[in-house]
């Protein structure tokens, strides 16, 4: 490797396998914009934080050598061998199998260390104490829920423990599945990133809450799709609950009860969204009838809700 301009994302971050699941994630927050490069992860392979004087080669290479076989260890080795400017780098590695590797180099500036535990790995530098990345340490493996919730668990007691020297400003969060189904456009469950915020842990938060209503919304069309009505609610009303003020999940709730021919119920609830906006009526009116399945009088009903 040879050097580069880098980024100077001076951070603290996590990279960590669920033991449960095998789902693999990263999750970041600095005081830098846009820290998104410093997390990588790839289904089935691992993933990577590269951060410091960071180089996005290690995202990159790294999941590259893991991919083509080599435990996270001898991938963060050997990219550390060839790299001239290792001392300033601060990069840390998780593969499929769980196996960690992390390094700080000697010129990182402090307070600056990291903490290898089972299965995960927490990092920071530039931080206003040196109990930043242990505080995470205990958070990620006293945290319960999924992998999302630990690895915001770990961020939060970082902010909570004195932070970023400098204070907060961007944030990113990457999960994967732990196979690769060949489509990484579905195989990453979180892929998000906060910017340039005030509160980018809040913010990220909000976010991850987004995220997962569009989740149950997606499980929510696949039960509906196999005409279990039952698991159809369940999951529009968790979708619902996690959504806010957004009419989006209510709407396709109303469109899914219709075409399972639950027409009073679907009638009932595109009305109290057309309440608020008469845009999902007409684009109701708009839709091609076999998302109604239902008799030809159905429309007409519809467009009464406009009168």
């Amino acid at each position: 490797m040879m050097p580069t301009a880098d980024q100077l994302a001076h951070t603290y971050s996590i990279v960590a396998r669920d033991p449960d699941t095998g789902q693999l994630g990263v999750a970041v927050q600095s005081h830098y914009f846009s820290v998104f490069l410093v997390a990588w992860a790839e289904a089935g392979v691992g993933a990577v934080a590269s951060q410091a004087a960071g180089d996005p080669a290690y995202g990159k290479l790294g999941l590259d050598l893991m991919r083509a076989g080599k435990s996270a260890s001898d991938s963060l080795a050997g990219l550390l061998a060839t790299d001239q400017m290792k001392e300033r780098r601060q990069v840390a590695m998780v593969d499929a199998n769980g196996q960690v590797a992390a390094h700080t180099g000697s010129t990182t500036i402090p307070e600056a260390g990291h903490l290898v535990g089972d299965g995960f790995s927490v990092q920071a530098n530039m931080m206003l104490k040196n109990s930043v990345w242990p505080a995470m340490a205990e958070a990620y493996r006293s945290a319960k829920g999924e992998l999302v919730d630990r690895l915001l668990a770990a961020l939060d007691a970082a902010e909570a423990e004195g932070g970023d020297i400098r204070g907060r400003q961007s944030a990113a969060i990457l999960i994967v599945e732990p196979k690769s189904s060949g489509r990484p456009w579905i195989d990453r469950i979180f892929d998000l990133r906060v910017d340039d915020a005030a509160e980018p842990l809040v913010e990220i938060r909000r976010l991850v809450a987004v995220r997962r209503a569009y989740i149950h919304m997606r499980l929510a069309n696949e039960a509906a799709q196999r005409r279990d009505l039952d698991t159809t609610e369940r999951e529009f009303t968790a979708a619902e609950r996690l959504i806010g003020d957004n009419p989006e999940m209510r709407y396709w709730h109303a469109m899914s009860l219709l075409s399972l021919g639950k027409i009073d119920d679907g009638l009932a609830i595109l009305n109290e969204v057309g309440r608020r906006d008469r845009n999902w009526i007409e684009l109701t009116l708009r839709l091609p009838d076999f998302r109604l399945r239902a008799d030809a009088s159905l429309k007409d009903r519809v467009r009464k809700l406009l009168e």
